[in-house]
């Protein structure tokens, strides 16, 4: 793997089934459900681009409440049915893959569409950072060798925080005094 770092510029986030009927089955699912929070509100203080999928919808529900009600403003919404958000019709347009070359991914599950996902990604040129600690499956075990593949494969796999303080850069600033909260508690 070549190294690279996150800018605002040129980053994206990615956000992966995180949904009502599918999030209380996964292991640590509250922990994984504060770290999206996290990321949520940085996308929204960094004006970083947000999308996230939801896996046929009408069997698994729509997208955690929680987590749904604290999007930020401008967040894009894909329907699908395969693994892979990249093998579904429509799902290259909607990611914009011709923009920012960088992808935060994150959701559940973590051996299934988060990895076959992410290996897409990974062929398709783009530099993949997988939130460890915001993603999950309902086997932790399943969710370890993933963790595993995805950086084996060449992806970045990181923290929460991480993520959200490599994309301020810097402290002293007012997106750092309103992002540094969320990680006091």
């Amino acid at each position: 793997m070549e190294p690279f770092r996150l800018f605002r510029s040129s980053t994206q986030m990615l956000m992966v089934d995180v949904q009502e009927r599918l999030l209380p089955a996964i292991s640590g699912s509250e922990e994984i459900r504060r770290n999206i929070l996290r990321l949520i509100r940085a996308s929204e203080v960094l004006q970083i681009p947000f999308f996230y999928t939801e896996q046929y919808p009408r069997g698994l529900g729509p997208t955690d409440g929680e987590i749904l009600s604290s999007l930020p403003a401008g967040a894009r919404r894909f329907e699908k049915n395969h693994f892979s958000c990249c093998d579904e019709e429509g799902f290259t347009d909607f990611l914009e893959l011709t923009g920012p070359n960088r992808i935060v991914l994150f959701g559940i599950e973590t051996h299934i569409c988060i990895l076959t996902t992410l290996l897409d990604l990974l062929a398709r040129g783009r530099k993949v950072v997988l939130v460890a600690d915001a993603c999950g499956s309902r086997a932790p075990g399943n969710a370890d060798l993933a963790l595993k593949a995805a950086a084996a494969a060449g992806a970045l796999v990181v923290s929460t925080e991480t993520v959200i303080y490599q994309l301020m850069g810097q402290s002293g600033t007012a997106e750092f005094k309103t992002l540094l909260p969320l990680f006091k508690d």
